[in-house]
């Protein structure tokens, strides 16, 4: 099992987990022995040491990350926190603001949405579009393809009158949304990408809302795989070539001005393991296909996501003080995954927490500990043990009986 240490998820093992963590976040023996005889469970597996995998490819672009979207880890970067023009990968703000929206119930699928004659698009050479008559108009659903497959710019601009009253407005959206996700050096001025000196975005910052786009978009994300959408009789191919030539690919979004170069935000799920790429600054179409490409299978071909524990893996019965039962059967609240690298036959450490006084009442899915991966000592990742069943507070008299008779234990 490898350690990168730069894994995002040790702090919740050491802010729930105190106890078992020394002051460098690693695995204390004593504490174990000491949880052992408080009541806590504790389930350790050997470890072995970490080994850094080969470098990640040299490319001739701008900027490029490669994130595992899992844990959020960073596998390989270059420039990634520049700000640079992210022309068309600003569409993915665009959308998942819309996304969002459908998702909440503030709009539907099916409202009209009115092509306005600041954003009809002319069919100019310098811009993409979907092609919705001015003044006429195309519902939320066929304007949220008309953004992500064809890139349309008219689609875009008439989405954020429609949402925010202008474009302005919806910028203001978009920008509130990036400081919500922790895109720290991103700042919108439109909703399409088109060229502004204030226009900024990095290629950590689009992984971040790319890994969003993902988690958040329910269905609504199977658009991103989508290869071809008509409308008004014009039908338009994805941009993203890789989803031709790979199938593993299922999203997200290209770009391209002349002072952005051309750009690729990329997600490909191979087995248990997804990862998200993004090329900025690349010299042509073909190379931003290629670049995404080899970035992916650099990062597929060394490194794995490990399921340590699926959802809803049974850990133990655990006592209950006070209930009407006795103990309560504890489960994982979602599947334990690790990023391990594959030159590496170590193995994963795993080590549970749980309450030595569990008082009901306990709802159903309660959290009452944590089930924790340790590499070489050190916290990797953690998730939640719950209660798989309710159990309800004892009546007066059984509660008094079980006060003294937890008193005489505790003496002990």
């Amino acid at each position: 099992m490898t350690n990168y240490g730069v894994l995002d998820m040790t702090a919740p093992a050491n802010k729930l987990l105190p106890s078992l963590l020394d002051k460098n976040n690693s695995i204390n023996p004593l504490s174990i022995i000491k949880s052992f005889v408080l009541g806590s469970s504790i389930l350790a597996v050997s470890s072995a040491s970490f080994a850094a995998p080969v470098p990640p490819p040299e490319m001739d672009n701008t900027a490029y990350i490669l994130m595992d979207y899992d844990t959020g880890t960073i596998l390989a970067e270059k420039n990634a926190d520049q700000p640079l023009p992210p022309a068309s990968l600003t569409k993915m703000m665009t959308s998942h603001i819309i996304e969002n929206k459908l998702m909440s119930g503030e709009i539907k699928e099916t409202d009209p949405v009115l092509m306005s004659e600041k954003a009809w698009c002319r069919g100019s050479s310098e811009e993409s579009c979907m092609y919705v008559p001015v003044n006429k108009t195309a519902t939320v659903i066929d304007m949220l393809r008309g953004i992500i497959i064809q890139s349309g710019n008219d689609a875009s601009i008439a989405m954020a009158e429609h949402i925010a009253g202008s474009e302005q407005a919806f910028a203001e959206l978009m920008n509130a949304e990036a400081k919500k996700l922790g895109m720290k050096n991103t700042h919108f001025v439109n909703a399409t990408g088109m060229p502004d000196e204030g226009h900024r975005s990095s290629a950590r910052d689009l992984a971040i809302l790319a890994r969003a786009i993902i988690k958040q978009g329910g269905d609504y994300y199977k658009i991103y795989s989508e290869k071809e959408f008509t409308y008004n009789n014009i039908t338009q191919g994805n941009r993203n070539a890789l989803l031709r030539t790979d199938n593993t690919v299922d999203g997200l979004k290209t770009g391209h001005t002349s002072n952005a170069g051309y750009c690729l935000a990329a997600s490909s799920l191979r087995n248990n393991m997804r990862l998200i790429s993004v090329i900025m600054g690349s010299k042509s179409m073909q190379q931003r296909a290629d670049q995404s490409r080899e970035l992916l299978n650099w990062g597929f071909g060394h490194f794995d996501t490990k399921v340590v524990a699926p959802t809803n893996q049974f850990v133990q019965d655990v006592p209950v003080y006070f209930g009407e039962q006795d103990s309560v059967k504890a489960a994982t609240g979602e599947a334990l995954k690790v990023l391990t690298s594959k030159t590496q036959s170590s193995k994963i450490s795993t080590v549970v927490n749980i309450s030595d006084n569990v008082q009901a009442p306990i709802a159903k899915g309660q959290e009452i500990g944590r089930m924790m991966a340790v590499i070489d000592g050190k916290s990797v990742a953690s998730v939640p043990i719950v209660a798989t069943e309710a159990v309800e507070k004892s009546g007066i008299f059984k509660r008094a009986w079980q006060h003294i008779a937890k008193f005489f234990v505790n003496l002990f």
